[in-house]
């Protein structure tokens, strides 16, 4: 009897899987074993063709060859990783091998791989696919223990193979045809596109802004205060200076009565369970996290620590069976740093399990991102590994606490007849904002309030006019901006509507993170902050694509599908027609073009000199400090010493850290006044530089000013 052979997607998945298995002799580029030989790709071993790979005549961009749309697709191996390609093709076709276990990531991309390599080695084999959530040996021996026929996933496979191909047929005809037409490289794709198209809308209305003066009149009545409002427009602005000084001059010491009281309960039930691309939110707006440091972190505590669930996953719920394992992780989590939170929990005995948590038809390829059924070893976390684990475990612990419970209450007070409004909050039950407390910003215009009832007299005992302006739209954040891909344009807070809304978002929360980063990578998009603006020529591109090219709406109708071939109510062909004839229009929309658009000359990139030492070594005082692409490193890293300075330390505050300003520090132990960004505000201050008192070169900023 033959021997089955495992492919894994990476090395590091392949040595995790190879462990359990006992495959322990080492063969090139495998683990082998009594039973079993585990190899694995390096990411994607095969693409597809580029056109000049098809036909000669495609080198030359002109209109004449347009659209370029291949009879059939093909594909060939990577050249830089074509030794590992063919290991898999000789072990796939050996003799010695029965059948293949496909052990790629489960999910739409990890299918693809395993598919391209299938079919580029001509590979007849029968398959079953491994299907884990976690990365723990438990959950792998499960995983083999449950082995499903790979045709299960053929559908996943088709949905893959689809968005593979259409994005290669939109983003290269569509970039050919702009490129070619305004004489410049412009680089389009199906989703990139709408996505830069929604930051280059909001840049539009932030730059056609006018803002504008207005006051509000505030009252102190001794124990609460109040904001004049006009009651039929429900408005606290007043636009003339002059009226709202004469309001307050007109109050100034008078009596008057509590005109109206309300009170009203609220109920806020706990959060959903994080997705991928609610995590990268929360690691945005919390830590300043780019979307994809936040899917990078996530996954070595995946595959690395093994201390969380799949990260690339659409869902915010856990299936039935999983109600064990929610208990039997509450108990590993029950440990000192967390025992607080967590013996509530148990002490109810029965987990209070709802549709919120646990929803099978709710559950897509994989279930939400949850700690894993394993004793959390946090002494082995970087600083940002336990920022996100923070993250996860937060959310896994509230979901289990009661509603939130408050009231709201609304005062309307009466002076000489001008009205003030006063809005006070009373918690009644904490629940589970007692995780979010001190991250929920607080809300000014709720005070703590007296005891109070209708008709009480009360007495201005001070007032006052605060002159404010009209602000403009904020840019988007990543936070937001993943929030708008996700709804395909529209910001949805709700979450059981973003739920209704998922299918037809711009990309996959696996592929959100690299998109954005793309569009930096070409020169549309410039980070500053946590803020994300459209450069010159992103506003330029989008001024010139037609419409469909750039409608979120257009492209999340294609998402729609591509999940439809997934649950296998869609032919594929179908989808790829509808593609083809978008191609179509795409390249004959671009000759008819005669906008007068010039686009930016492209800014040469300049060779980077070698800067030499930069300084001693702080740490170690033996060492130089260098230079590489990534940081500033100690010459004595190999003898043990930790000094390092990352470039993009300060990439939140829209500072990228220089070989000039090292010197300084090394030199002067502080830089003053260098200008930064304040990353939740977007407002300009200034801000001293210094290392961080640890001594391992991370920087820190003091002496913060606004400007």
């Amino acid at each position: 009897m033959g021997k089955i052979l495992v492919i894994a997607e990476k090395p590091s998945v392949g040595k995790d899987i190879a462990k359990v298995l006992e495959c322990k002799e080492k063969g090139e580029g495998c683990l082998i074993g009594e039973k079993y030989i585990v190899t694995w790709a390096i990411g994607h071993l095969v693409r597809l063709l580029t056109p000049e790979e098809y036909d000669v005549k495609y080198k030359r961009w002109s209109y004449e060859t347009l659209p370029i749309i291949p009879e059939q697709m093909k594909t060939k191996p990577e050249r830089k990783t074509k030794k590992q390609f063919d290991i898999l093709k000789k072990l796939m076709n050996s003799k010695e091998i029965d059948y293949l276990i496909c052990a790629t990531d489960s999910g739409r991309e990890g299918e693809l791989i395993f598919r391209y390599i299938y079919e580029a080695v001509k590979c007849k084999k029968p398959f079953k696919r491994l299907w884990i959530s976690s990365m723990t040996d438990s959950a792998i021996k499960k995983g083999f223990e449950t082995l499903k026929p790979g045709e299960e996933y053929d559908a996943l496979y088709h949905s893959a193979k689809c968005r593979s191909e259409a994005d290669w047929l939109v983003g290269m005809n569509a970039s050919r045809a702009f490129s070619i037409r305004y004489n410049v490289l412009l680089s389009i794709g199906r989703v990139q596109t709408p996505t830069l198209s929604i930051l280059v809308q909001r840049q539009k209305e932030i730059d056609e802004f006018v803002p504008k003066d207005y006051w509000e009149v505030k009252a102190d009545f001794n124990g609460f205060k109040g904001t004049w409002i006009d009651l039929k427009n429900n408005e606290t602005k007043i636009f003339e200076e002059e009226k709202a000084l004469k309001i307050a001059d007109k109050v100034k010491g008078k009596s008057g009565i509590i005109k109206d009281l309300s009170q009203e309960k609220k109920k806020q039930a706990p959060p959903l369970l994080y997705d991928l691309t609610e995590l990268q939110r929360d690691g945005n707006k919390m830590f300043g996290f780019s979307a994809s440091k936040t899917l990078s972190i996530a996954q070595d505590l995946y595959e690395k620590r093994k201390m969380i669930t799949y990260p690339r996953t659409d869902s915010r719920y856990v299936s039935t069976d999983m109600i064990p394992v929610l208990k039997s992780t509450l108990h590993k989590l029950n440990i000192p740093v967390y025992s607080r939170f967590v013996q509530p929990i148990l002490d109810r005995g029965d987990l209070p399990i709802s549709k919120r948590i646990v929803d099978d038809s709710k559950v897509t390829d994989h279930y939400a991102i949850i700690p894993t059924d394993s004793l959390p070893k946090l002494e082995r976390l970087t600083e940002d590994e336990k920022k996100i684990y923070g993250l996860i475990v937060k959310r896994f612990f509230a979901v289990f606490y009661p509603d939130y419970e408050y009231t709201i209450t609304k005062v309307i007070t009466e002076i000489e007849n001008e009205h003030f409004i006063t809005k006070g909050k009373m918690v009644s039950q904490l629940g589970w904002m007692l995780f979010y407390k001190n991250d929920a910003k607080k809300n000014e215009e709720e005070q703590e309030l007296p005891v109070l009832k209708k008709e009480d007299p009360v007495t201005v005992m001070d007032v006052k006019t605060e002159k404010k302006k009209t602000s403009p739209p904020k840019p988007y954040t990543e936070a937001t901006l993943l929030s708008a891909m996700e709804n395909a344009g529209r910001l949805v807070e709700d979450e059981e509507l973003k739920e209704q809304l998922k299918d037809s978002g711009l990309g996959t929360p696996a592929t959100r993170a690299s998109i954005i980063e793309r569009l930096i990578q070409v020169g549309y998009v410039i980070r500053k902050g946590k803020a994300l603006y459209p450069t010159e020529k992103g506003m330029k591109l989008i001024e010139i694509v037609p419409q469909e090219l750039k409608s979120p709406e257009t492209t999340g109708k294609w998402e729609k599908g591509l999940s439809s071939i997934v649950k296998s109510k869609m032919d594929p062909k179908k989808f790829m027609q509808s593609i083809i004839r978008y191609v179509y229009f795409i390249v004959e929309e671009s000759s008819k073009l005669d906008h007068p658009i010039a686009f930016p000359a492209e800014a040469k990139k300049k060779t980077t000199k070698k800067s030499g030492v930069l300084g001693k070594c702080p740490l170690c005082n033996k060492g130089d400090i260098k230079e590489n692409t990534r940081a500033f490193y100690c010459s004595e890293w190999n003898a043990g010493c930790k000094f390092t300075l990352w470039k993009n330390s300060l990439e939140q505050y829209g500072q990228a850290i220089t070989s000039k300003m090292v010197k300084e520090l090394l030199k002067n132990k502080k830089i003053k006044g260098i200008n930064i960004i304040l990353p939740q505000t977007h407002e300009k201050a200034t801000a001293d530089v210094q290392f961080k008192p640890d001594g391992n070169g991370a920087v820190e900023l003091i002496n913060v000013n606004r400007l």
